[in-house]
């Protein structure tokens, strides 16, 4: 069967990264659909002038001479090998690659690639948050204004009514204010997965976990944290929950973004299922990996909505998750932290039956590259 051939401008314009590429001499030769929409008008300054006027408009985001784009392309032509940067444009700070690429005369050129950003996520958590402040500030100052006028209400001569009363309201101001603290903490945690500033995060925060101490001291510390939405009924959590880890199990993890993806999961089991079953978690050795199992006896998920489990802003439709206050971005959350720690996440569940979801990270090699990170 013959290769394909393929028009090399329709196969630029078909892909979703911005494309510019510079002759030998700075002249702009080929140029994509994706970087057009990027640039805008100032695609005509560089078909005019080529590649001094990129190193004018694509001003790196670091301070350092070293670090601009005459030098990552001289890096590149030198090393043949693509260089990774960061450039500011317009104010947003965009992920770049610089490539020498040979044509078919054998003259090296300079390729930049711009991933195009994706504000679609952004924009629906920041609709979401702007919803959720101004519901907060509408509400609480409302409140505010009854509790002032019961305290001026001098027909109220009963101190314990009037306690009652406006400690009814102040609860209300209390779940618009948990609410807008974990969105704020949610947002801030998918900044730096849509930054790629996560992996670098993590980069000094993985160290050496004894499992099974660590998830005993998670398990004390339940008592101490506000697992569930402020409006849902408050009840002893740490009673349902059973631990059951083998001794001497270590993972090379990020203690602190693995206690917070365990309390997502946690979360979820807990809202999705009836007070009186069980949790367990539960935690074994696979090769070089340690298994940790956070499985319910819950609503379950139905197959036809298991596509939608780890996207951002869904969740399923099923009455009893529907009426569970929710933003649909813990579980697409966790996943890339999971996977930032090179370990992976999936599930496996049953309608009315439970849900287990499980996490896979790799065991404490002593002789680990990131044993450098624990001190």
């Amino acid at each position: 069967m013959a290769t394909p051939t393929f028009d090399t401008q329709l196969l630029l314009d078909g892909l979703g990264q911005g494309i510019l590429i510079f002759a030998q001499n700075g002249k702009l030769i080929y140029e994509n659909l994706a970087v057009r929409t990027l640039l805008g008008t100032d695609i005509a300054m560089l078909r005019s002038n080529g590649w001094s006027a990129a190193t004018t408009l694509f001003k790196t985001a670091e301070p350092d001479p070293d670090k601009q784009l005459e030098s990552y392309r001289i890096q590149t032509l030198t090393s043949l090998r693509p260089v990774r940067f960061h450039i500011l444009l317009s104010g947003e700070r965009i992920p770049c690659w610089a490539s020498a690429i040979s044509s078919e005369e054998g003259e090296i050129c300079t390729m930049l690639s711009f991933d195009t950003p994706d504000w679609d996520a952004l924009h629906e958590l920041m609709t979401k948050f702007r919803t959720e402040m101004r519901d907060a500030v509408e509400s609480t100052s409302g409140h505010i204004e009854i509790i002032e006028q019961l305290m001026k209400n001098k027909q109220i001569k009963d101190v314990e009514t009037l306690a009652k009363r406006i400690s009814g309201f102040t609860r209300l101001i209390q779940i618009h204010m948990k609410r807008v603290g974990r969105l704020e903490s949610l947002m801030e945690r998918l900044e730096d997965i849509r930054t790629g500033a996560l992996k670098e995060a993590l980069r000094g925060r993985k160290k050496k976990i004894a499992l099974r101490t660590f998830l005993e001291d998670f398990e004390e510390s339940l008592d101490e944290v506000d697992l569930v939405d402020p409006e849902t009924d408050a009840h002893d959590h740490r009673s349902r929950v059973r631990i059951d880890v083998p001794s001497g199990v270590n993972i090379d993890a990020a203690p602190n973004y693995l206690t917070r993806i365990l309390h997502d999961l946690l979360r979820n089991a807990i809202m999705y299922s009836m007070k009186a079953t069980p949790i367990t978690i539960q935690a074994r050795v696979v090769g070089t990996n340690a298994q940790i199992d956070i499985r319910d006896e819950g609503y379950g998920i139905r197959e036809k909505e298991y596509d939608r489990v780890f996207e951002a802003f869904q969740r399923a439709r099923q009455p009893q998750i529907i009426s569970e206050y929710g933003y649909g971005l813990n579980l697409y959350i966790c996943k890339h932290e999971v996977e930032a720690m090179n370990g992976r996440i999936w599930f496996t569940s049953e309608e009315n039956i439970g849900t287990t979801f499980s996490i896979m990270l790799p065991l404490w090699q002593e002789n680990n590259a990131s044993s450098s990170d624990s001190k």
